[in-house]
């Protein structure tokens, strides 16, 4: 099966995407607060199904950070999130963008190990960072509590 990678270019599109954004942060108030100053990249199938979405905020005039990225239920367990995430860091790549970083929780040891798997390191943890969230949240029988970051440089692509 072929897919597309697309940019929204609108700003009102992207709340169209919420249920997706909601599969990868549990928070909508959270989204609303990094959605518009991001830009939201989508894949859609050759059926025009969208099956994923990234979200990437650019933090400065080297580096972005990944905010969201999800892929539909029924689509999982076909490499899309890994093509995702390469064709957002070319995008960037073709920017000047040198440094790729990413958030996740301490509990979310699938998306560990998906970025660790894509080259990205971990380099900080943001202590008590989900204590903020209005509800507490638990994977993997762990609560959240932590945000593990992650990195990647042009020098490890």
């Amino acid at each position: 099966m072929s897919y597309h990678f697309l940019k929204i270019e609108h700003e009102q599109d992207k709340k169209k995407f919420m249920p997706l954004l909601l599969l990868a942060d549990e928070s909508e108030v959270k989204i609303m607060e990094y959605l518009g100053e991001c830009e939201l990249f989508y894949l859609v199938d050759s059926s025009d199904e969208i099956v994923g979405v990234i979200v990437l905020l650019q933090l400065d005039k080297n580096s972005i950070e990944i905010k969201n990225i999800a892929i539909s239920p029924e689509h999982r367990g076909k490499g899309l999130g890994k093509l995702l995430v390469r064709k957002a860091l070319t995008v960037y790549r073709e920017r000047g963008i040198r440094q790729y970083v990413v958030g996740t929780a301490n509990s979310s040891i699938d998306n560990l190990a998906f970025y660790q798997k894509l080259g990205f390191r971990i380099y900080d943890i943001k202590k008590d960072f989900f204590l903020n969230y209005p509800s507490e949240i638990w994977e993997n029988g762990i609560r959240a509590m932590d945000m593990i970051m992650l990195e990647k440089r042009e020098t490890d692509l």
